[in-house]
């Protein structure tokens, strides 16, 4: 690698394993290239939050190590996801005066407008990391995407507040921190899987993002090209194999590799054994059962995922239907399921067409941190190899809170994949 390449890192914090992924960034387009990944099971959490500091940054500290082998480079920070049923989506509203009528609308405007909006909004005890503008009012016209530049005397905002508790968010800082890993912003994980697998079209007719992981299971909600709504349930893929191995009387891991090779999302007409050999025997199972156990959780989690919709308001009327990402589509005809289960169209989906190293990212389980990897670019937190810890890109401001991540999602809205 030349001493002075630029390259991205995304971490993904899952309950379950820390996914890391570096990207060199190439110096004449932007464009990212995966260099190095890590992947190493992750304890110390529950439903997305930390609940042991040290599980989580051991293995943070494990999964970059092997990140820095694969690519070369020195990672010292990243952008970090979060995750759990405490993140949540506020409409809020504000209006300012901006000055006179031959006033050109600037950026102080749009962050004094979004400060306005957001004053008594949000109870004290949460963090704002990321204010979504939904549309703009100038005196009186409706429906305007961008103000900046144009003149008026009057603006108004309607937007979408997404924030945080503050004491999960400060215990995945320490757990970063501990790994002596800094984070540039800290990103809503069903966001960045969103970055990496949504095309722009999408984005703008009505799109719902499930990302199905170990132990929640995440919704997010687009349309007219704005997020409009995040939600989280607190079940995921681990309490089908955990299921599994108490229904069926057999460890975790024995379960695990059943769920992956013999279960399916629809029950099966024809009922029939399965074996699968572990150690030295041979354990023979019944498919009605295995369908059964499955059948029972996956309506617990749907169930779960329509009410996030219809608290959204959008159940049952996206056009582009559900894109499902995350470990859990790995399960056999869970796009058909959810078809079923929704009333919507309905397909798996990962990340993918990055070149480099990137046939392990290209799966389900890292669209989430290729996603980090890209908003890492794209925001300027791209670091050279000469880069020191802390020396520059800093996501905290003077005070030493976390900067609110800033509209993330509108400035990629031009670089979904297409």
């Amino acid at each position: 690698m030349q001493e002075n390449s630029k390259y991205a890192v995304g971490l993904d914090i899952g309950t379950t394993v820390i996914r890391c992924v570096v990207g060199h960034i190439d110096s004449v387009n932007g464009t990212p290239t995966i260099v190095g990944i890590g992947k190493v099971p992750n304890k110390g959490m529950r439903k997305g939050v930390v609940v042991n500091l040290n599980g989580p940054s051991d293995a943070i500290d494990q999964a970059l190590g092997d990140a820095e082998r694969m690519s070369g480079y020195q990672v010292d920070a990243a952008t970090v996801s979060i995750n759990g049923q405490h993140i949540l989506s506020t409409k809020a509203d504000g209006m300012i005066a901006v000055g006179g009528v031959d006033h050109a609308i600037n950026s102080e405007d749009l962050a004094r407008v979004e400060e306005v909006a957001t004053s008594g909004k949000i109870p004290a005890n949460r963090e704002i990391i990321e204010v979504v503008p939904h549309s703009y009012k100038l005196d009186g016209q409706d429906n305007i995407k961008d103000p900046l530049g144009m003149t008026g005397t009057r603006l108004e905002i309607s937007s979408n507040i997404v924030s945080v508790l503050v004491p999960h968010l400060d215990n995945l800082e320490k757990s970063t921190e501990a790994a002596k890993v800094h984070p540039n912003a800290i990103v809503p994980s069903v966001l960045a899987s969103s970055r990496a697998v949504l095309s722009e079209s999408q984005l703008e007719n009505g799109v719902a993002v499930i990302d199905f992981g170990g132990s929640t299971t995440s919704v997010a909600v687009f349309e007219e090209g704005d997020l409009q709504y995040i939600g989280v349930v607190p079940i995921g893929g681990v309490n089908i194999t955990n299921d599994l191995a108490i229904g069926l009387k057999i460890t975790p891991e024995i379960a695990e590799g059943i769920k992956l090779e013999h279960a399916v999302a629809i029950p099966r007409e024809q009922k029939s054994g399965v074996s699968i050999k572990h150690e030295d025997e041979v354990l023979t199972f019944d498919t009605a059962e295995i369908d059964d156990i499955v059948e029972a959780r996956l309506e617990e989690i749907f169930e779960g995922i329509q009410k996030e919709l219809k608290k959204a308001g959008r159940a049952g009327k996206l056009p582009n239907g559900i894109l499902l990402t995350g470990g859990g589509a790995n399960l056999k005809q869970i796009a058909e399921y959810t078809k079923q289960s929704l009333g919507l169209a309905a397909k798996t989906i990962k990340a993918s067409g990055y070149a480099g190293v990137s046939e392990e990212a290209e799966t389900f389980e890292f669209s989430c941190a290729v996603g980090l990897m890209l908003i890492d670019s794209e925001r300027g937190f791209a670091q050279s190899k000469k880069h020191n810890k802390k020396s520059g890109g800093s996501g905290f401001d003077s005070k030493g809170k976390l900067k609110k991540a800033g509209g993330v999602l509108q400035r990629f809205l031009g670089k979904f994949k297409t």
